[in-house]
Formats: C-alpha cells, structure tokens, sequence
C-alpha cells in the first residue's frame, strides 16, 4: 500500500521551507503547478521507458487487429467455427481491457484513483487469466466431435478458476487492504505470498504438461506441436515471476524489478504471441484457400492455355 509520506507529498502543498515554484495566483502558474504534479505523478509511478515499453505493443496490436478485422470477421462467418469465433471475440475484449489498462498506469499514483485502479486490473488480468487457462484446458481435449458443446464446457470450467481468483483477489484487496496491483511495495510480505501460490499453481500447471509431453505417456496428450512450443514460453514466464516474487517476498530488491520486467513482457506481448499461435494460421488458411479457388476457376476458364501453346 502506498506509504503516508508519498500521498501527503501528492495532495498537500509544500511547506514554505521546500523549494519550489513561487504561487503567484496567476492562471498561468496554476497551470504550470498542474503539469508540474500531474508529470511528476507519472514519473513517481515508473517512468516513461516502463510505460511506453507497455503501451506501443499493446497498441499496435489494436491497431493490427483494427486493420484485419473486417476480412477476419468476414472469414470467421464464412466458416462458421464457433470455437475461433469465440477466442476471436475475447481476444478483442482481453486486448482492450489491457490497451486501458497499460494507458492509466498513473492512476497507481493519482489519489482518489487507487479503487478504481484496482477494479481494471482486476477484470483485465482475468481477462488474460481467463484465455490462458481456457486455450489449455480446450487444447489438452481430444474429442471435438462437437465444438459447441465441448467449447461451452471449456468456456464454463475456465470461467470457474477465474471467477474463484477473482474473487479471492478482491477479498484480499477490498478486505484485507493488501496492495496487489500497487507497485513499490516490497516490504508487504502478504502481497508476495498471494502472487507466488498465483504463480506457482501456473507454473506446477506447465510443468505437469512439459512432463507428461517429454516423458513416456506423451501420447496421452494431442500431437500439437505449436501448442507445446506456447507451454514452453508460458512456463518460463511464470516460472521467472514465481522466482521475483520469491525474491520480493524475502525483501530482496532486485526481486521487484525482475516481477515488474515480466509484468511488461506478459502485458505487452501475452496477446500478441496468443494470436500468432492459434489464430493466425487460421486466417491465412483462408487466404491460400481463397487463392486456390480463384486459380482453379481461371484455369477452368481457360486463362492458361496460352502457357502451353
């Protein structure tokens, strides 16, 4: 939680013996005053490398998106699959969500907005959190003899753990006053533990898949082999967060640097990496297929003959 001292230095004027700039009443210095805090307020959070670090991805992303979305959707109804029709859409949600919340990082340090700082990280983590977990548990299924029904089940499940973590967060936060969403604050012990039993059930989580997928019962699980290249990365993301807050949470520093450097790498390339490896060979699909039947209609209609005369 963020420390008396830095919000009496936020919302109450300087002493008469700090340095500073004079007042002298004008609109002018109470517009200068105005920057000057609302600047400062942005740098106290993380500065300008660690917020841009967030934001560009995240809104390129968008924009790419933006830009694709009319032949996708286009393609998706043209298909008619219920299963990427379903990722695609909360895709969309999860990427906007998360474009907000990279935007309002200061409102980590803006008083009166702590609440309502929370509250977006709050769905926009479990938005992530929800794709994450319902990517694995439709992937690891065998039987899609309907995509429906076993994309509903997948969707209910999922939606169970987060709700579930969701839920235990605001108890924790709303409840017990721990700072989860707030950053410098390594000496609060109650944080960190949350965060490592969060982490270490995800990485046990991809842990179990690599094992069982290298080891001699690996046919139990589907012959996908872009979907354990995407466990592997996940695994090593959560197994580096699992150590930060392990560091953290021992009051080591270099521990809240290394969490808060995974933190931008999930939030700014999470979704990005997601659509890449599930998504996009759909979509591209579509394009040779497309291109393949525009081929066959002109060679049918006689377009190449003159290549063989």
């Amino acid at each position: 939680m963020i420390s008396s001292s830095i919000l009496n230095s936020i919302t109450e004027p300087s002493s008469p013996t700090e340095p500073g700039p004079v007042r002298t009443g004008t609109g002018t210095a109470g517009s200068d005053h105005f920057i000057s805090r609302f600047t400062s307020s942005a740098t106290d959070c993380h500065g300008f490398w660690h917020d841009a670090a967030l934001v560009l991805p995240t809104a390129l992303f968008v924009v790419y998106l933006g830009f694709h979305g009319r032949s996708n959707v286009k393609k998706l109804t043209q298909r008619r699959s219920y299963v990427m029709i379903g990722y695609y859409g909360f895709l969309w949600f999860a990427a906007l969500l998360n474009l907000a919340w990279c935007f309002l990082q200061v409102w980590q340090c803006t008083p009166g907005k702590q609440v309502a700082w929370n509250l977006l990280s709050l769905f926009g983590t479990s938005a992530m959190l929800f794709l994450e977990i319902s990517i694995v548990a439709f992937l690891l299924q065998e039987n899609y003899a309907s995509c429906w029904e076993t994309l509903t089940h997948t969707f209910m499940v999922s939606g169970l753990f987060v709700g579930a973590d969701l839920l235990l967060k605001v108890i924790f936060i709303f409840g017990f006053g721990v700072p989860l969403f707030l950053d410098g604050e390594i000496a609060d012990r109650g944080k960190w533990g949350v965060w490592f039993t969060n982490k270490l059930l995800l990485t046990a989580a991809y842990g179990y898949i690599l094992f069982v997928h290298f080891s001699k019962w690996r046919d139990k699980l589907p012959p996908r082999p872009a979907f354990y290249n995407y466990v592997i990365v996940m695994f090593a993301i959560t197994a580096v967060m699992l150590f930060a807050c392990g560091l953290a949470g021992i009051r080591v520093g270099v521990g809240l640097w290394l969490y808060n450097l995974a933190v931008v790498c999930y939030h700014s390339l999470y979704l990005p990496f997601l659509y890449v490896t599930f998504l996009a060979d759909f979509f591209k699909e579509e394009d040779w297929l497309l291109d393949s039947a525009y081929y066959s209609e002109m060679r049918d209609a006689g377009f190449f003959d003159a290549e063989w005369e």
